[in-house]
Formats: C-alpha cells, structure tokens, sequence
C-alpha cells in the first residue's frame, strides 16, 4: 500500500510580513544562512546569549546516538539565567509577571521581588535535604508562586516534575512514583471555571496509605495559601510557604551544574496507558527555549507585554511561560483562569488591561472564541496586539483568517508553531519578520533545526508529496530519554528509521510546491478510505471553512465497503443553531466537504454535538470517537477535561 496521504485542500492566500515590521524583526533571513553555513556554530553562538559560569568548549556529542549532548563541559545555572542577571544588569525594577487572578485579583511581580522569593524558597528546598538530582513535584494553579517553584527547584540542581493541576489524585501519584519525588509543592486550592478546584486532598490522596504498592518517597509538602478551602495538615509533613519562605534568608549564591544537568521530567499520556516521562536538560534546552522565544515571538524584551496563555502544567509553559521569557528578561501576563470565566470576553479583558502585545494560544481556544462570535472581541480595545501565535494543534485556515481579522486586526503576523513535549522547544514556524505566511501552514524548520518529509521507508518524499515528518539533525532542545526507560526511548522515537538516524514525531505532513511544511495530524489518525490515505486535518478544515461550523473532529470508522469511512462531529456556531435544523445541516455539510474536497472525503455521518472530547491540553480525543462511531465501548476518559462529554456523545448517537 502507498504511504502517500493525499492532499486534497488548495489554500491560496498568502501574507507578507509589512516593511515596517520587518524593519525591526528580531529574526532576519541571515539566521538561515548563518545556520546552514555552521549549524553547529550557530547554536554555539545562541547558547552564549546565556550566562555560563564556565563556558562550554565543546557543542555536540553525538557519539552515541540517539542519546545526545550539547555543550557537555559547561557549566551554568538556570535560575540564574532568569532571574540574577537581570537584577545584575540593573533591571530589577522591571516586571516579570503581570499575574491575574480568575476572581479578578492582580499581582505585578518585578525581577527583584521574584529574585528574592526564588532564593528564599531555594534555601527552604536546601533545609529539607533537597540536593542536585532530586525530584520535586509541583502541583498547582496558576499563580507567581508556580513559577517561582520551578525556578527554585532549577536553582538547586534538582529537577522538577509539574504535574497539571486539573489532574487526578491517582495521575498525580502515578507521577510521584515513577520519578521518585522527595518533594510536593503544591496550593490548598485554586480558582477554575468560577470555583475552587482542591488541590491539597488530591495530593494527601496521593500519598494514602500505600498497602503493598511501591514505597512513598516525598518527605514533605509545601502548601501555598490560594483557595481558602478547607484541608486537612499532617504536622509532620506538611509546612505552609507562608511560613517557611519568608522566613528564609534571601542570600543564595545560585552554584553552576554541568549543561547536560537534567532540569524536569514532564509527563505525557502513553498509548500503553504508562504515561512517559520525557526528560530534558539544562543548556541546550534553555538555549532554545529563549532563541526561539526571542525569533518566532519577536520579542523586545524592554518593550513587549507578552502573554502565552499555556498552563505550566504542559511544555508550553515550561518553555514560553517559565524559561524562555524570562531568560530573555520578558514582562509577561499569567492568569490562573479558563478564558471564558467569570464571562466570554475575559481573554480580551485581560488584552486591554494590560496592553498585551504578543498573544500566544492554542487553535482549540481560537475555535472556541469563534463559537461565541467576534461581537464578543469587537467589545474591547485589541490595538496593541502585533503579534499572534498558535500552538498544539494544526490551526485550520479558516481559523487562521478569524483570528487574523478579528483579534489581529488584519495587521499582526501570526505564527503557526510545531513542536512537541519531546522537542523541547518550536522546531517549525514562519520568523514573522521574514516569511509570507500562509493560513493553516507551519511553514518552515527554523534556523538551525533539519526537518525532512519521508515515506515509509525513510526516503524523500519531495515537494508536493505527503507522508511522515522527522527530524534529521539533532537539537539543543531535544529530550534526552524517557525517565528510567532508555529501551522505550529507543523504540518509541528513533527504531522506525533507525538506519537513517531520524527522529520521528508520528505526525503526517505535506511539502507544497514551494517546500513549506503543512501538518496532516497524527498518523494514528489518518484513515484510509476506498485506497485513499486520508487526514482528518484536512477534512476537518474544510468543515470549519463552512460559515456555521465552529469546530469538527473526524474519524475513521470500519466500513464494509469502502475500509473506512469519514465520521464528522461537528460544533455549530450558537447562531446557526437557532435558525436551522440539526438534519439540514448535516446535509449541506456532507455536500459542502464533497465540493470542497471531493466526494471521497464526504463524510458518511454527520453528527451536530454540543462539546468534543479534550484533553485537558485542549487536543481532541479522536479514539474516543472513533470508538462511538464504531459502536464500541467507549475507552479510558481519565485524561478529558470534562469527563462526562463522552456520555452525552453517545446518547445523543443513540
């Protein structure tokens, strides 16, 4: 059978970076010529923006693939990366997080006061036996105290594992126990949706008595005061920051660690079910966390209000919450809430608030901000907006457009990023300041990262062509390993196309004509219909091309005939809902995929659904409704935001 996944969407429109903002872009088209010229010597160059305490002599060691490592004889510190040179260089003054409650409470938290509470709480860490290689937990809402946790936790030596605050009392114990962690730092509460979600007795269920399961390693926790909600405290083991921190000394010689140092272990969900800790280190992940926070987003750090609106839970907000914009010295918004809390124009309050410049958000918050309608935006001042960027998903072109009309004021760059938890930082987007963007396009590999499109058998597939993405050279920013499982390392990332030596991300995708990179989705999720390789990006972008469509997600489904077939699960915009019916309009979008694709995409069911099944990350749970399409049991919901979308699903099916 081919490989090939045809494509059958044309996309036309083209935007070119304006003259005067490509007069001040911070990323140049001499990038990729410095970085073709001396790939090597480039990240060199990169990696010496930061600050190190013994400068490396020696960039890559690849000696023993695929495990890497980059400028191995150096030595620097992270923290002291974000924070201490920033103080150091005068700018203590400056703000580094804009925080904004979901109640409506703000903080602004300048590079000082942060400085101090990170040395504080690192001394804090340091009394209670935390050394270099330790594990901390951190669990928690999106408040300063996070980040300064994790930076806290980087400033020792030890490494830190996030663990999303909306998850489970027995994910988060799962993750305490694959890493070993010595250390929880977690809140009593924090605001989500308008109320408080617990997040002290999820983390008391955790540790519960462990009966014959594997022996509990966490020494302690460290509770901030966020909720207010009630909590139960083990005297022996539980300390408030309140009290601890504060009373902490503010001296802290912030002391070097080898690049290669690890610095987090962040989970993500396996097919197994056993979630995978990916594990990153120090100087090639924070060299390209900050390059390309300062390239792709354009920041000037002395200028830019800057909002990733990525909980530190993912590695969003790792790299472009936590370690990027700080390491570049950045003043950025953090708000702790869902963006449609207490109301649905909050994102845009928060905007006009702040004079937000650079706004970086997922497609799955653009659709749904499309769902409400752009009267909701146009009620609020969006000029200071210059810059636009989506990460976490392919972004459809008619998403594109809205959110470059609506939010962009027909005016700001967007850049579409691709990336994953595993690559540690973006690997593929437009430098807004050079490229003629396309809507719905990735684009192309940054300066200094060598991406390839290939067949099953590892061979080119050419401009115009699809089939699977790699990553050809190794990266600063790429994961070291799976935590304590180097075989599954091996086999899950690099056994497909061993030979050749690449990196392969399991997601499909196409060269146009002009050798820019469109993204296919999962190749989990390509389906096969009558012979045809199909993706769901694609039809699933021509079903929010349609003016009533606010969001669909596509399957295949088994089919006597045809091997599968197209099942569309759509979200309708409010005001389609009222004036048609749910039948007609699942006509005219069986008709309109088949005009716009071609009757093989044409969907063969239609459902109108009133919520998609999410992780809490916001990407759709396509198995899920594959399973529902199929009419299977419905697998394991545990990871979904909103667990009881699945039932409503199915009922409405039957």
């Amino acid at each position: 059978m081919s490989s090939q996944i045809d494509h059958l969407l044309t996309e036309t429109r083209r935007f070119a970076p304006s003259p005067e903002f490509a007069a001040s872009a911070v990323g140049t088209a001499e990038l990729y010529e410095r970085a073709a010229a001396d790939r090597e010597g480039f990240w060199a160059d990169q990696a010496r923006e930061l600050h190190w305490h013994k400068p490396f002599s020696q960039v890559l060691d690849w000696s023993n693939p695929p495990f890497a490592e980059w400028f191995a004889d150096g030595e620097l510190n992270v923290a002291y990366n974000c924070l201490d040179r920033h103080v150091e260089a005068g700018l203590g003054d400056r703000v580094a997080l804009l925080w904004e409650g979901e109640p409506g409470d703000d903080r602004a938290v300048t590079y000082g006061e942060l400085t101090d509470e990170v040395k504080r709480l690192a001394n804090v860490l340091t009394e209670l036996g935390i050394e270099q290689g330790d594990r901390v937990a951190i669990y928690m809402p999106m408040i300063p105290e996070a980040v300064a946790a994790m930076l806290a936790v980087a400033r020792v030596g030890a490494v830190h594992s996030v663990v999303f605050g909306g998850f489970s009392a027995d994910s988060l114990r799962t993750r305490i126990d694959d890493a070993g962690a010595k250390l929880v730092i977690t809140a009593d509460g924090g605001y989500r949706k308008g109320k408080v979600s617990p997040l002290k007795p999820a983390v008391d269920q955790a540790l519960a008595d462990r009966g014959a399961g594997p022996q509990l390693t966490v020494e302690h926790v460290i509770v901030v005061r966020r909720g207010g909600n009630d909590i139960e405290w083990n005297d022996e083991r539980d300390l408030w920051w309140h009290d601890v921190v504060p009373a902490a000394s503010p001296d802290h010689e912030a002391q070097a660690f080898p690049a290669e140092n690890p610095l987090f272990i962040l989970y993500t969900s396996g097919t197994t079910g056993k979630p995978k800790g990916i594990l990153h280190t120090s100087g090639g992940y924070l060299t390209q966390a900050a390059f390309t926070n300062r390239v792709v987003h354009d920041l000037h750090a002395e200028t830019d209000v800057y909002w990733c609106t990525a909980d530190i839970g993912w590695v969003t907000g790792h790299s472009y919450v936590t370690y990027g914009p700080l390491a570049n010295g950045a003043t950025q918004v953090l708000y702790e809430g869902t963006p449609d809390t207490p109301h649905s124009g909050r994102s845009w309050e928060i905007i006009q608030k702040y004079g937000v410049t650079i706004y970086y958000t997922a497609p799955t918050a653009i659709r749904s901000f499309m769902k409400v309608g752009r009267q909701v935006p146009a009620q609020y001042d969006l000029s200071s907006i210059r810059l636009l960027g989506s990460v976490g998903e392919p972004i459809n072109p008619e998403a594109w457009m809205w959110y470059r009309k609506v939010i962009g004021g027909k005016k700001a760059p967007i850049v579409d990023t691709w990336w994953q938890t595993e690559t540690g930082a973006i690997m593929i987007s437009a430098l807004p300041g050079v490229t003629e963007t396309k809507p719905g396009s990735a684009q192309v590999a940054l300066p200094g990262i060598s991406i390839d499109v290939v067949d099953e058998e590892g061979n080119r597939v050419g401009e115009g062509n699809g089939g699977l993405l790699v990553i050809t050279e190794p990266w600063p920013s790429m994961l070291r390993g799976i935590w304590g499982d180097p075989d599954r390392f091996v086999e899950t990332y690099w056994e497909k196309f061993q030979k050749q030596g690449y990196y392969f991300a399991g997601d499909g995708a196409r060269l146009d004509d002009d050798g820019d990179i469109w993204l296919m989705g999962r190749v989990d999720d390509v389906m096969n219909v009558s012979g045809h390789r199909l993706s769901t990006t694609e039809i699933e972008s021509a079903l929010v091309a349609h003016e009533s469509t606010a969001e669909a997600a596509v399957v295949g489904a088994s089919d006597e005939t045809t091997g599968q077939a197209v099942v569309a699960f759509v979200i309708i915009k409010q005001s389609y809902l009222d004036a048609h019916s749910p039948d007609g309009l699942a006509t005219s979008l069986r008709q309109w995929v088949g005009e716009q694709i071609g009757p093989i995409a044409r969907p063969r069911d239609v459902y109108i659904v009133g919520e998609l099944p999410k992780t809490r990350s916001g990407k759709i749970m396509r198995r899920l409704l594959r399973d529902v399409a199929e009419g299977r049991e419905v697998g394991d919901t545990t990871t979904l935001a909103d667990t009881a979308v699945m039932s409503v699903i199915s009922a409405q099916l039957k």
